[in-house]
């Protein structure tokens, strides 16, 4: 795999891409009239990531309405990704390759899960997943990920222009952009 490109600060221009989620429609980022949250996730079926964009799916009308198109990408294969889907309102990207993770910046690294930062989040998501994967909400993860375990989160907003407004390289695994953050954000866009 490539090393990662240089990390993407407010004010560089986002690598244009039309990208091809697993449903819908091609999608383009930047998309010519709204805010794009582009955001980098880990692996299909990871505890932390599900717990993520769960909360991010549940307020999901009110990012829309803040003009923000939410488009996520996982570093797994389509058919590790598929059965991970239900419920989530969003385009849902495979990159298996990391090529989009590369022309981000997005990085892996063992302190994904060693943070201590990471631990308490680690338990509290893989306790509440093992409970929806007993009733049959869940399912489990694969059990060797292709792309590893040590990906780390990153999340860009990016404007119709192409600039980067914001972006947030993650320190461990749960260190992302919590929804009244990514509405922080683009209210100063729209300011």
């Amino acid at each position: 795999m490539a090393l990662p490109a240089k990390r993407l600060q407010p004010g560089s221009t986002a690598p244009v891409r039309t990208l091809d989620p697993l449903l819908g429609p091609p999608v383009a980022v930047p998309d010519p009239e709204l805010l794009v949250h582009l955001q980098f996730r880990r692996f299909a079926g990871c505890p932390v990531c599900h717990l993520h964009l769960r909360s991010v799916a549940r307020r999901h009308e009110e990012i829309e309405a803040a003009g923000i198109r939410e488009v996520v990408v996982f570093h797994s294969p389509p058919e590790e990704l598929t059965p991970h889907l239900d419920g989530l309102p969003f385009p849902v990207v495979a990159d298996p390759d990391k090529r989009l993770y590369t022309a981000f910046g997005v990085e892996s690294s063992p302190r994904a899960l060693l943070s201590r930062r990471a631990w308490l989040p680690i338990a509290k998501a893989v306790a509440l997943g093992t409970r929806e994967m007993l009733r049959g909400r869940a399912r489990p993860p694969a059990r060797s990920p292709r792309g590893g375990r040590l990906g780390l989160p990153g999340d860009f907003l990016i404007a119709p222009d192409g600039r980067v407004v914001a972006a947030k390289y993650g320190e461990h695994l749960d260190d992302q952009w919590p929804v009244d953050e990514l509405l922080a954000h683009a209210s100063r866009v729209h300011a």
